[in-house]
């Protein structure tokens, strides 16, 4: 941001608390983007301005209490989800679903316009920060002259490797995209990387730019929501991997801004001292070694198979060292089958290693001492949860942008892949073992657990990470209701 309008935001600052903005929030319905949504809304709140975060009502129901501080600046505005053919009967959220049942979801949001619509024009907001889902946002939201914020919680590459706005839009315009095409860094990129995607993974990805049974394509979603915005915020910082800033800059012609990453706070141990779970979890982890657990935790979204747990599982008790893996069922409201682990496993790895069935409180355990690893599926708050601690990361990456963070990430030299088939994704014990092995045990491991540690400067960095919301909330103030150029229907 030019030092001008810094200097001027900074002399105005008395100011804030009466020219009040009103801020709409509106993200996708998965929880990986719902929670960055509700704390960037945080910190903008305690800027003094005044947030409505819409969401559906029993998503809204789930979120976590806030603390009263906010109670007179954050208003949780419910909007019911419409019913659509495929999506399972009270599913208002991806960790209700299966992956395959994803685009009825999306249908469904698409579905809230009308509502949405009827509370824009009611409550005339400032801005709107929306996530990529909602196409269909921008030129309501300019018609009504209300500016608009397209917020990206995924990673600065994994947009740039898709290209230009046209090039996201224009799907139709040229060859469909082959999967040989995802398997190699794209040609607009200007630096070398190992940016590209697996066989396994790029099937996936040559689907997300077809069209589907919501009328489009996820690709199209995203650059349509590009096109519509005065500026595109990214959880990002030019500190780590910040040329991907420029790229994007240059390929969308739209100012990018970076939030920063949002390191979460640690909680302090007496705020956690009532609670019975992290009681029985605590004194487990004392019990252990300083940095000789592995943490294992693939996230709310993933859908992990027998197989893959079956190997996952028997490559935890190969490898000898102790863990803590959070096992939740599988995704979707209509699956009630127990986890099925291999015959006599908990038995096997009873004291080394504890099986978690239910909600954990991740930033927690990985801030214990006795963790010096974490197991991860590779989404970015994970990475960041991960990385603010110092912690080395074993991947083994499932959806969207989780394979090209692995690539980053093993590239940085900060943690290692788990290998998997080329051609069907499927992982065995031993690479599990193997991979525990050169992390938390072998000589040869130690240069990525010096580098992973040297991540705390970067990722740790509140005072750094601070500043850029400060900036972008400037940003928000300083350009309020500015003009809404080109959007039309």
């Amino acid at each position: 941001m030019d030092s001008q309008l810094l200097n001027k935001s900074m002399a105005n600052g008395d100011e804030r608390n009466t020219n009040k903005l009103h801020v709409v929030m509106f993200p996708w319905l998965a929880f990986g983007h719902i929670i960055p949504f509700l704390e960037l809304s945080k910190f903008i709140a305690q800027k003094g301005h005044k947030i409505s975060f819409i969401s559906t009502p029993k998503n809204i129901d789930r979120l976590p209490k806030l603390p009263s501080e906010f109670s007179n600046s954050i208003t949780f505005v419910k909007i019911p989800l419409p019913k659509v053919d495929g999506l399972p009967e009270n599913a208002e959220a991806t960790m209700d679903i299966t992956t395959e049942e994803i685009i009825y979801l999306k249908k469904a949001m698409d579905g809230m316009e009308k509502e949405v619509t009827k509370f824009l024009e009611k409550n005339s907001p400032d801005w709107i920060i929306q996530d990529f889902a909602q196409y269909w946002l921008a030129p309501i939201s300019a018609k009504l002259g209300i500016s608009r914020i397209y917020y990206c919680i995924i990673t600065a590459w994994s947009i740039a490797f898709f290209g230009s706005t046209e090039n996201m839009v224009n799907t139709n315009a040229g060859p469909p995209p082959t999967v040989e095409d995802f398997l190699v860094p794209p040609k607009w990129i200007p630096f070398e990387t190992k940016t590209a995607y697996r066989r396994h993974e790029a099937r996936w990805m040559v689907e997300s730019s077809q069209k589907n049974i919501s009328g489009v394509s996820d690709l199209y979603r995203n650059g349509v929501t590009m096109i519509g915005a005065n500026a595109v915020v990214f959880r990002y910082c030019h500190e780590f991997e910040g040329q991907w800033l420029k790229l994007l800059e240059d390929l969308h012609n739209v100012p990018i801004i970076p939030s920063g990453l949002m390191p979460p706070m640690v909680k302090n141990i007496e705020d956690e001292k009532n609670d019975q779970s992290w009681i029985l979890i605590k004194e487990w982890l004392d019990e252990k070694p300083k940095g000789s657990v592995v943490y294992v935790a693939l996230g709310s979204e993933v859908s992990i198979g027998p197989n893959e747990i079956n190997e996952l599982a028997l490559g935890l008790e190969l490898a000898g060292s102790p863990f803590f893996w959070v096992l939740r069922k599988s995704s979707g409201l209509g699956n009630t089958d127990l986890i099925e682990l291999p015959d006599g496993f908990e038995e096997k790895i009873k004291g080394r290693g504890i099986v978690w069935k239910s909600w954990a409180p991740q930033l927690t355990i990985l801030s214990h001492e006795s963790v010096g690893g974490f197991l991860t599926h590779c989404g970015w708050s994970s990475i960041i949860e991960g990385l603010m601690i110092g912690h080395p990361l074993i991947m083994l990456p499932f959806l969207v942008d989780q394979g090209l963070n692995a690539r980053i990430l093993e590239d940085k030299g900060v943690g290692i892949e788990i290998s998997r088939n080329e051609e069907d994704g499927s992982y065995t014990s031993d690479s599990v073992a193997n991979s525990i092995n050169l992390i938390m045990v072998e000589n040869k491991g130690r240069i990525i657990r010096e580098k992973a540690k040297k991540m705390i400067s970067i990722f740790g960095n509140k005072n750094l990470h601070d500043k850029y919301i400060e900036k972008m909330i400037e940003f928000l103030e300083n350009q309020r209701k500015v003009s809404n150029q080109h959007i039309s229907n």
